[in-house]
């Protein structure tokens, strides 16, 4: 049942080929929609946050628009207690707040607005709300131009990162401590977004990627949203016409998942994250986050700390840290590591076990993770007719 499941996971998720942050059903309170704003003309969004369902709201001025399609909403008809506090003109700043040791503020929206900061979840002002920043975030400036979540592994601790102008706050969410930083190199943040691990300054109606520790900026950026970001029709989109695939037209490669509980699906030579389904999936390069890969791989298994990418003849082994990083020493040939000749069909380690199963052709390998040297054993027979009854 759980590999019907996942089977059909798999499908959904690569079937849509080139979505972006998902949206799932929300009542917007009966709110008016205002038809004459158009995002598609080059709007330079406010803030940008998801809700605790992994609704992405984007704001500008008195309103706001819910996903990548549909008109524009008053801000205050959503999150009503904004206007009745502030007389809503606009929002400075806003995030989906990641603190899984502290449910009190866990996937809350926090909102800025000149001096003071709102928390809402479920659309309900929290008790105490609004508050004055500093005593919320101590050493925070007010009058911010963007704020983003970044939970610990991505950042050395759960934090959040404050805008204003070229200077970067990076907020310690259990020290209330901030550092602050100057970043020259990148533009500044009218809103900022992470999505997907990645992080994303937005300015003008454009943004660019960074790196949240270092804001370093890889890559070709800026790009313009519109084509990413919300869906503008005839003249916008990266997709290149590709149209959605039908679930019997999707053949992976390879699918695993590492001890963080991250889980690929691998096909041609793209990837797709399976386990974001809140906050939606998208279609990446392998090579974006495997840099050393380029092409297609055969199969591929985490064990321990480490994942496994077999591709033809070679093994290269990954830490599975936040961004994962090639061992030193590796790719190496897969008979030296594994014991056995590439390529290889497919391969698959139970949870809390040692050994790999190997398909090989029309033969299955067993390879002893903790066997020195290493060695691929035959898999007799009734074993394998078992194993292949599970499938």
């Amino acid at each position: 049942m759980a590999v019907v499941f996942l089977s059909l996971c798999v499908c959904m998720a690569l079937s849509l080929s080139h979505a972006a942050p998902a949206q799932h059903d929300v009542m917007l309170k009966d709110a008016p929609e205002d038809h004459h704003e158009d995002r598609c003309k080059g709007i330079e969004f406010d803030a940008i946050a998801p809700d605790e369902k992994g609704n992405t709201f984007f704001f500008k001025g008195d309103r706001l628009w819910k996903g990548l399609t549909g008109a524009s909403v008053l801000s205050s008809s959503v999150f009503t207690e904004l206007d009745d506090y502030a007389h809503l003109g606009h929002v400075d700043a806003a995030f989906r707040m990641h603190h899984e040791h502290d449910a009190s503020s866990h996937d809350h929206i926090y909102f800025f607005l000149d001096d003071k900061v709102f928390s809402y979840y479920n659309y309900t002002l929290e008790k105490g709300y609004p508050m004055e920043i500093q005593q919320e975030f101590p050493g925070v400036p007010s009058h911010l131009d963007a704020a983003v979540e970044c939970p610990k592994g991505e950042c050395i601790t759960d934090s959040v990162l404050f805008f204003k102008g070229n200077e970067a706050y990076s907020f310690d969410i259990k020290t209330k401590s901030v550092k602050k930083k100057v970043w020259t190199h990148l533009p500044n943040c009218t809103s900022a977004f992470r999505w997907l691990e990645h992080y994303y300054c937005f300015h003008g109606h454009n943004f660019t990627r960074f790196h949240p520790v270092t804001g370093e900026v890889t890559g070709n950026y800026p790009k313009d949203a519109r084509n990413y970001f919300m869906r503008c029709g005839e003249g916008f989109g990266h997709g290149g016409g590709a149209r959605k695939l039908r679930c019997s037209e999707v053949k992976l490669d390879a699918i695993s998942a590492d001890e963080r509980g991250r889980m690929y699906a691998f096909q041609d030579v793209m990837y797709v994250r399976l386990d974001t389904h809140r906050d939606g999936s998208h279609h990446f390069p392998i090579s974006r986050l495997w840099k050393e890969i380029s092409g297609r791989v055969d199969a591929a298994f985490a064990y321990g700390e480490n994942m496994y990418i077999i591709q033809g003849d070679q093994v290269y082994i990954y830490k599975s840290a936040v961004h994962y990083t090639l061992i030193e020493g590796y790719p190496k040939p897969l008979k030296e590591e594994l014991g056995i000749d590439g390529p290889v069909n497919a391969a698959f380690l139970c949870p809390q076990q040692h050994t790999v199963h190997i398909i090989k052709d029309q033969k299955m390998y067993d390879v002893d993770l903790v066997a020195t040297p290493r060695t691929a054993q035959t898999v007799n027979t009734d074993e394998h007719k078992a194993i292949s009854s599970m499938k």
